[in-house]
């Protein structure tokens, strides 16, 4: 089933106490692709200056994922971040964000991807969001992902763009902010008034839930042992969840469970490791389904 994600990709500088990577490749976008590729095909839809490295390109070509998508700006600068992280290491202290070319217009969809069925739309702006949306022919499944600037500053446009998808991805302080109120199942409930049929929200080292409207499913996060940098952790979730839903054609509530139980292994590779080098480790679905093993014994309970 074909897989489309459109998103940033970047280039990163990171640090957290185990070290420091500068000039990596990063960006929400390539972190997913490199997570649901090992579920499904994928089409990365982006655009980048001209100043992105060429090994950047070959690192995503080996990676099996199709660059058809991939839009470079004569002129331009690619986008770029640097962030720090302490202490509980839950988020990132923003230490510079330089948004180059995402300042300007968004990419163009390429009509060999216009009949994509199943679609990721990575954090953007909501009217950016539509525009892409509206590029593509008749998809089946459309996953959304915001975050609190554009709650804070185009609440308007982002209940029209929740209004055109099925499910929204985001983070609990995100859920919290966009239903106000503080309990999380009410916040999901509020979140599907406004058109979404499911929300996932991701809880950090505290795991995932599920909330649709007649259900509510949570899921324990990985105990992985050292937390190198979190960079990507929850768009390396997202990827694992679309890629198996892509590779199962289905989206129903026991495809959805399933779906974010890959996804949190996925997240769980991609912390090991600076930039991409965590989730790189992991190479094919089947590298998934053993920690999956493990997973399910730590939330077996009868």
């Amino acid at each position: 089933m074909s897989l489309l994600v459109t998103g940033s990709i970047g280039i990163d500088t990171v640090s957290s106490p185990l070290g420091q990577v500068d000039g990596v490749l990063g960006g929400s976008a390539v972190y997913f692709a490199f997570s649901a590729g090992l579920f499904s095909p994928v089409r990365l839809v982006g655009v980048v200056g001209d100043d992105f490295p060429q090994e950047f390109r070959d690192v995503i070509t080996a990676r099996g994922l199709d660059l058809t998508g991939l839009e470079c700006r004569t002129g331009s600068k690619t986008f770029r971040w640097a962030g720090s992280y302490q202490g509980d290491m839950n988020e990132a202290t923003t230490l510079q964000t330089d948004l180059n070319v995402l300042a300007e217009a968004g990419p163009r969809i390429p009509d060999v991807y216009k009949d994509s069925r199943f679609v990721f739309l990575a954090n953007t702006h909501p009217t950016l969001q539509r525009d892409l949306l509206g590029q593509l022919d008749a998809p089946e499944l459309v996953v959304c992902d915001t975050m609190n600037l554009w709650i804070n500053t185009e609440l308007d446009s982002l209940k029209e763009t929740l209004s055109l998808v099925h499910g929204v991805v985001i983070n609990d302080a995100e859920a919290r902010a966009l239903a106000q109120h503080k309990n999380l199942v009410i916040a999901g409930r509020r979140i599907l008034e406004w058109g979404p049929s499911f929300v996932v929200i991701k809880k950090g080292e505290h795991g995932s839930m599920l909330v649709t409207r007649d259900t509510v499913a949570v899921l324990p996060a990985y105990p992985t042992i050292q937390v190198c940098d979190p960079t990507g952790a929850g768009d390396s979730f997202a990827g694992g969840m679309m890629g198996y839903l892509a590779s199962q054609g289905d989206a129903s509530e026991p495809h959805l469970r399933s779906a974010l139980a890959r996804g949190t292994i996925c997240a769980s590779f991609a912390i090991e490791g600076f930039s991409l080098d965590g989730i790189s480790c992991c190479t094919t679905a089947q590298d998934v389904e053993k920690r999956l093993v493990e997973y399910r014994k730590v939330v077996e309970f009868e």
